[in-house]
């Protein structure tokens, strides 16, 4: 497995969010030597498949972030087709539930040393009490993804994703050992867009977060480069 990293530079994933393939490449070759790994999403995944993850993992490790989210069998099923890519890290939602978690990690194992670490999503940080109302959680964003994050890490994650907002709640509940994936990361000064519960890379990292993801301010920079370089100086460490 991908070890967690120590420099600021290795702590950053660029999130590679297009549906086109050859601006995700141009990027990633851009971005590679700037970052420790770089983030193929939903939209990218759903474009081009397995020649995307192949084409940016000649740049470097790969976080398939694809949220898999379904019953037991048919998660395990997806993670099997999904390990001969290689992927550094993949994502599953903490919502499927315990069994769907085993199931999972079950099917990873059998990749050996070389298997993805396993990141569970707690809560979307694109989401805050009223989103999570809405949907039928009367828990805060916080009291929820306490609850998911304990259940998910004692079901097999490796790790979790969650908001910036709850990595030091994770990290004195949870201790060292599980991974944190921390997205909604905007450097001082950038516009949150569709984020609701954010913070700097220096106050998500201080907070316990191994990885920072970062999207727009890096790939919507005039230089990505060098929007990626500010942001690995900005980390203390």
């Amino acid at each position: 497995m991908l070890a967690k990293p120590t420099g600021g530079a290795a702590r950053i994933i660029p999130a590679l969010d297009t549906g086109d393939l050859a601006r995700a490449e141009a990027l990633a070759a851009a971005l590679a030597g700037r970052c420790g790994v770089l983030k193929v999403g939903l939209e990218l995944f759903c474009a081009a498949g397995g020649p995307a993850v192949a084409a940016i993992a000649r740049h470097a490790p790969v976080f398939l972030d694809v949220k898999l989210h379904d019953i037991p069998n048919t998660v395990a099923g997806a993670l099997r087709s999904l390990l001969p890519l290689r992927p550094a890290m993949v994502t599953l939602h903490a919502g499927g539930g315990p069994a769907m978690i085993a199931a999972a990690r079950a099917e990873a194992e059998k990749a050996g040393a070389d298997r993805p670490i396993l990141l569970a999503v707690t809560v979307l940080t694109s989401m805050d009490a009223a989103a999570l109302a809405a949907t039928g959680v009367a828990d805060t964003p916080a009291e929820q993804v306490r609850r998911l994050a304990r259940m998910a890490v004692a079901a097999g994650a490796d790790g979790l994703v969650c908001s910036p907002q709850e990595a030091a709640l994770l990290r004195a509940d949870l201790g060292p050992g599980p991974a944190l994936v921390v997205p909604g990361v905007r450097p001082a000064g950038s516009d949150a867009g569709d984020q609701a519960r954010v913070a700097t890379p220096a106050e998500a990292v201080a907070a316990g977060a191994d990885w920072i993801v970062v999207g727009r301010p890096i790939t919507g920079a005039p230089d990505p480069a060098v929007a990626a370089a500010a942001i690995a100086a900005s980390i203390p460490g």
